[in-house]
């Protein structure tokens, strides 16, 4: 077990998470908490550092959330990160206000004062900013180490030599743990290192022995079913239980008629290559019944959720008692379904693996990964020895073509999309861009628009591009697509494609769009 460990403060930030996946990648420990954990709670549990995280509440209004002073004299480093920053000065005795100018995006930061939060950093940076309060007068006993144009008080610390200096209280009103700061990292890592002295002591293989080991101690000699799509995380799920209960897991793999072209062909045959012999269930008439005539979003990824529980519990009657059901849910599947570990972030969507689910089940849940990034998941899936090819299969969403087709699911439909999705991968591929886009895919539009092909007026359907690069998933930009690779695309889908006459690019970002259109 990892002996120490950080706690986070979810105040409701979408990258609450991001924060965890940075401290971990300093190889220290991480765990996002309820915000209004009491200080007794939090001390028994013995956090070697604690980080507030950011939100999009206002410390100025009493509905804010809040954590119990006394977090504050623990005698515990604690790194306050935009809300946490402010919420730690206002409730120390300084004074937070809206700001005349407000602050988004990539600003320049003025280091003030040598201190080992920027240890090895020059004295200008470039950060990332996404604020409407500033901390207006610092709480007693504290001093500014940083300032930006708009931010007079941009990085605060108790003083030294004051009475709290062995407390290590900061503040930054920047982001670290996104990309847009360049040195965040290097920041949160002196902060871990530097300040709360944390040890080296989380790694992708410290995780994989400490989740066997938990994984045995929980299900003893009971047997544990896994749903196997083929993707990254469902192939390096079955692995890791694998490893930890032998012959006593159960892999099923179902068809749910919303695959890719091929695919399921590809996932017997290549757990045939691992030596695990997959349950296959053909129930892609079954699904397509019940989504039939379905067009929200939501209802579909429910349906999809419930529909594969219902088909475990058949067939757990077939395989004998089985006690344990073992998922792939991550990070971003949690944190883009509902409110964290009780905190505050706002529901954006149902994810498959966690709100689509039926609220009776006959099983117990074992979710290995649900504190992983995607990232995280193929390291493990490097540790474990997995081809490079599969290692780096973009992700698919659990609810398939799904949702990629907006409105109603057909056969036909499903048809078109998977001829234009294929001819998506190949020319990614031939452009040798897969490692360096996150995500490629085609979205079938529920419209129709009219064409010229030889003599003839055309009205068919229209295909939508979306290419994305991220790190974890949180966020995501657009990918600038060479021209020559958006143009062989679009001339092959509409060309091998019959019934696409028009393909458009997709160039949002996440946020304020999310990398699936559903």
């Amino acid at each position: 077990m990892n002996k120490e460990w950080v706690a986070i403060l979810d105040f409701g930030s979408q990258y609450t998470q991001l924060i965890a996946r940075r401290v971990r990648e300093s190889q220290v420990y991480s765990k996002i908490i309820p915000y209004n954990i009491s200080p007794a709670q939090l001390i028994k549990s013995r956090p070697k550092a604690i980080i507030l995280s950011g939100g999009p509440a206002t410390v100025t209004s009493l509905e804010g959330p809040r954590c119990e002073k006394g977090i504050f004299a623990l005698g515990i480093p604690i790194l306050g990160i935009c809300y946490g920053m402010q919420l730690m000065a206002e409730m120390l005795g300084g004074r937070v206000s809206h700001s005349g100018e407000r602050e988004y995006g990539r600003t320049g930061l003025f280091v003030e004062r040598k201190d080992d939060l920027f240890k090895g950093l020059k004295k200008k940076l470039t950060v990332w900013m996404s604020h409407g309060d500033r901390v207006e007068k610092l709480p007693p006993g504290f001093e500014k180490i940083g300032h930006t144009v708009n931010s007079p008080i941009a990085v605060m610390r108790n003083k030294r030599g004051n009475h709290l200096k062995r407390k290590k209280l900061y503040g930054v009103q920047f982001h670290p743990e996104v990309v847009h700061t360049p040195q965040g990292q290097i920041i949160l890592n002196n902060f871990l290192r530097e300040i709360a002295l944390c040890k080296e002591e989380w790694t992708i293989k410290s995780f994989i022995r400490n989740t066997v080991e938990k994984i045995k101690e929980k299900v003893k000699d009971e047997k544990i079913l896994c749903a196997v799509s083929g993707g990254v995380d469902s192939t390096v799920l079955a692995l890791i239980l694998h490893k930890a209960v032998g012959k006593r897991l159960v892999p099923i793999f179902v068809n749910n008629g919303v695959l890719r072209k091929n695919e399921a062909e590809e996932v017997v045959k290549r757990f045939k290559n691992y030596g695990i012999d997959l349950d296959y269930v053909d129930a892609g008439d079954h699904f397509l019944k019940k989504l039939a005539g379905v067009i929200d979003p939501e209802e579909k990824r429910k349906i999809i959720g419930n529909e594969f529980i219902r088909i475990f519990e058949r067939e757990t009657k077939k395989l004998g008692r089985i006690k344990f059901l073992a998922q792939g849910t991550l990070y971003p599947d949690v944190i883009e379904s509902r409110s964290a570990f009780g905190g505050p972030s706002a529901k954006i969507k149902t994810h498959h693996n966690v709100g689509g689910l039926p609220s009776k089940m006959q099983f117990a849940l074992i979710e290995p990964f649900r504190e992983l990034f995607k990232d995280e998941v193929r390291e493990v899936g490097i540790e474990l020895g997995l081809d490079e090819e599969l290692i780096w299969r973009q992700p698919f969403p659990g609810p398939g073509l799904a949702v990629r087709i907006i409105g109603e699911v057909t056969e036909e439909r499903l048809n078109l999309l998977r001829e234009a999705d294929l001819r998506v991968t190949e020319e990614i591929k031939r452009a040798g861009l897969e490692k360096k886009i996150w995500q490629a895919f085609a979205v079938l539009l529920p419209i129709k628009t009219v064409g010229v092909m030889g003599d003839e007026r055309t009205y068919e359907n229209v295909v939508a591009i979306r290419a994305v690069i991220s790190r974890d998933g949180m966020t995501a930009d657009w990918v600038r697509l060479p021209e020559k690779v958006l143009s062989n695309i679009s001339n092959r889908i509409v060309n091998e494609v019959k019934g696409i006459n028009r393909v458009v690019y997709d160039i949002s970002s996440k946020p304020p769009s999310t990398i699936e259109w559903e």
